[in-house]
């Protein structure tokens, strides 16, 4: 696999989507250098409820597909969770139909049905197992894996891709972009959720919501992860205690056990909204490649493994120019 001289690639960005993608071609045999601003426990990926599902992200179809791919992934390091992070949780996500699901993850999760009311109390709702994954943990196996395979992390603010001296740029910067490539049409959705003590809550549930106020409760070892919402172009990072009294109201509504739980942590994070992912490769004017892998919303946990292969073949295929020399012209998803 010939990336140029060198056979560097450099990978801005240490979310879950630039270390998936970092990983993926470490482990083909280049050497990966990942630049993030922040440490990877600190990146909007650490914020993230973490459920396996296709959330805010669009071409439905494509992003379903890389889905299914990440969901093998999955499914393999679940047998590993105190490593991973990753576990396999039955739970309920309601004003789904399984018929819906069943068409186009056709035999892919081995629970499938409709929920009963005593499951989903607040009308249909489809329950399956998928895999929920931790992200404090996770996170850090993900750089770890990377380690293995003789990629490094560095601690960098990029202000300009120009920066990155490598034969192949991979631009995982998320809502960055914004600033970095002068991209605006990756905006920020604002997520907040409140982490409280469980007081035994063991399967997960998704309400069906519309607008920006959400509902949701994720388990995790040691604690339970209340959410949310979905507030579009809105930038602050700071909790709102009104927000969060909301959100733990909505949960106790469906989990009345929920309501005088502890509460440990508020979270929040900005999803990197944008009206497709953009997966692309571009030939710049040294003749080095750039790949954009960007805008996965709030499916970047979800698509992780099936996009970062696909970018990793953008970054890892030769560049070869058009008769008019503008190149072969981007795969744009």
């Amino acid at each position: 696999m010939d990336t140029g001289a060198n056979g560097e690639v450099i990978v801005v960005g240490g979310g879950v989507v630039g270390l998936a993608t970092a990983v993926v071609l470490a482990e083909r045999g280049l050497r990966v250098r990942v630049w993030t601003r922040d440490p990877v426990e600190r990146t909007t990926s650490a914020v993230a409820g973490a459920l396996w599902w296709p959330y805010h992200i669009e071409p439905v179809a494509t992003a379903r597909r890389w889905a299914l791919r990440s969901l093998e992934v999955y499914e393999e390091l679940a047998a590993r969770p105190e490593e991973t992070g990753v576990r396999l949780v039955e739970g309920a996500m309601g004003g789904t139909d399984p018929a819906d699901v069943e068409g186009w993850a056709a035999g892919r999760l081995a629970v499938l049905r409709r929920a009963t009311e005593r499951e989903y109390p607040a009308g249909a709702a489809m329950w399956a197992r998928l895999p929920l994954i931790d992200m404090a943990v996770h996170l850090p196996w993900l750089r770890q894996r990377l380690l293995r395979a003789g990629g490094t992390v560095e601690e960098r603010t990029v202000t300009d891709l120009a920066e990155a001296e490598a034969p192949v740029v991979v631009n995982c910067a998320g809502l960055g972009a914004r600033e970095l490539v002068g991209d605006l049409s990756v905006r920020p959705q604002r997520g907040q959720l409140v982490v409280v003590e469980n007081p035994g809550v063991d399967t997960w549930l998704v309400a069906a919501t519309s607008g920006a106020e959400l509902v949701y409760l994720f388990p995790q070892p040691g604690r339970l992860l209340l959410g949310g919402t979905a507030e579009d172009d809105a930038w602050s990072r700071e909790p709102d205690p009104a927000v969060a009294e909301g959100i733990v109201r909505r949960c106790a509504g469906l989990r009345p056990e929920v309501a005088g739980a502890r509460i440990l942590e508020h979270r929040v994070g900005l999803r990197p909204v944008r009206p497709a992912v953009r997966l692309e490769r571009e030939a710049l004017p040294d003749g080095r490649v750039l790949v954009h892998h960007y805008g996965h919303g709030g499916a970047g946990v979800t698509v992780a493994w099936g996009c970062a292969e696909e970018a990793a073949a953008l970054a890892a295929s030769s560049w070869r120019p058009s008769p008019t020399g503008s190149g072969t012209g981007p795969a744009v998803w």
